[in-house]
């Protein structure tokens, strides 16, 4: 897996919830390339659960979401905005678990619009959370024009 270089770091007013490393409430998202996958190691903290050691189900969508928003980020070198997000929650995740991983990858494009299967395990490898999600994609000079340039990984 290679390391994802944050494009965003430095930008006037980039305050990301789920990417931000410097949003003090935000969740600090990571993210990796690997193969065709995108993928973000996530630390459940308790501050995020919903119930009583049970992460929150919007935390777990939101892990979803931001990781397929850098599948379009890496894979596809433009900005875009989610349009559908289809999720199910197959098994609860303990705010006590070490580690979750959300895993992403392309399904199809078509025209602006770009499919994308995501999941989420817990450190047990067990499936907790599987979903697709819609991403419409923003054309070059839009994308330069939100401040979007290139997204690469540690060493390219």
């Amino acid at each position: 897996m290679k390391k994802i270089i944050n494009p965003w770091i430095g930008k006037d007013k980039y305050n990301c919830f789920g990417c931000s490393p410097d949003n003090p409430i935000g969740l600090h998202m990571d993210f990796f390339e690997d193969g065709d996958d995108i993928v973000s190691l996530w630390h459940p903290q308790h501050h995020y659960q919903g119930w009583i050691d049970t992460m929150h189900g919007g935390i777990l969508a939101t892990l979803i979401d931001e990781t397929c928003g850098w599948v379009v980020s890496r894979k596809r070198q433009c900005s875009g905005f989610t349009t559908q997000l289809n999720l199910k929650y197959r098994k609860s995740v303990s705010s006590n678990d070490p580690l979750v991983t959300i895993r992403a990858s392309i399904i199809e494009q078509r025209r602006n619009l770009l499919f994308i299967h995501a999941t989420l395990t817990n450190a047990a490898g067990e499936l907790c959370v599987e979903g697709d999600v819609t991403y419409f994609l923003l054309n070059e000079e839009k994308s330069k024009s939100m401040g979007f340039t290139y997204c690469a990984v540690e060493g390219e």
